[in-house]
């Protein structure tokens, strides 16, 4: 395929926290800065359809999904509409509260909104623990947010397919930060930090993640999934075409 078309949609609109453009607009900032992906456009949830229309996201190869407050608003039809273009092969990264999101909650079917945690402005530690990783490239063993968010386990995910990142807070909880999941012949990944109260979004080592996310989830050229019927086995079919 050609250059990665990525939508990066936000449950807000406008200014909010450092960030005076929008989460939405920092991010996409920094991934057209990069220079390594085709259109990069955003979508909020004030907007018609939550920004997310049939044919943005025809267009996009990559969705970014942020949100911390608003799940409970975001129309049951978007949620069907972005599930069933994970399903055919887009690529889908969770940031932040994304994790009590109900598209997420759709594609893992468990209580995804479960955690602890505690918004007191500490600092957070990111370990990476998987070294040979395309979401991992180009990172230290870890690095520091200097002020964050805490999440904890117990975290109710079922066990993710690769776990790439656990986070350790001055409180002394865990959490499994970075883990991806495969639904359909879509990939997906979620990322934890990102409250909107601290420049989480600016520091390099949490861009060269969601960075190296975007370009994992991509999709690759492939047949969808359907339901097939078929009259004969493969051995059959060789056998009557060698008749």
């Amino acid at each position: 395929m050609g250059k990665i078309n990525v939508t990066v949609w936000d449950e807000t609109q406008g200014p909010i926290g450092p960030y005076p453009n929008g989460i939405y607009q920092a991010i996409a900032d920094f991934l057209v800065a990069s220079g390594e992906f085709g259109e990069v456009r955003t979508a909020t949830q004030p907007e018609p359809e939550h920004g997310l229309t049939e044919e943005v996201l025809a267009k996009t190869d990559v969705l970014i999904w942020w949100a911390h407050s608003y799940h409970g608003t975001v129309e049951d039809a978007i949620v069907d509409r972005v599930y069933k273009r994970v399903q055919e092969g887009m690529g889908l990264i969770l940031l932040h509260s994304a994790h009590a999101s109900k598209i997420f909650g759709r594609l893992l079917g468990t209580n995804v909104g479960a955690l602890r945690w505690r918004e007191d402005g500490k600092s957070e530690r990111v370990w990476r623990i998987e070294q040979n990783h395309p979401i991992t490239h180009g990172l230290p063993d870890y690095f520091e947010i200097p002020e964050s968010e805490m999440y904890g386990e117990v975290f109710g995910i079922p066990a993710p397919d690769e776990l790439l990142f656990i986070s350790w807070y001055e409180g002394g909880e865990v959490f499994r930060s970075g883990c991806t999941f495969k639904r359909g012949n879509g990939k997906i990944f979620f990322f934890s930090p990102g409250h909107e109260t601290y420049p989480i979004y600016y520091l390099p080592d949490v861009q060269r993640v969601i960075t190296n996310a975007v370009k994992w989830a991509a999709p690759l050229t492939c047949e969808p999934i359907k339901v097939m019927h078929v009259d004969q086995s493969p051995e059959e079919l060789r056998k009557n075409a060698g008749s």
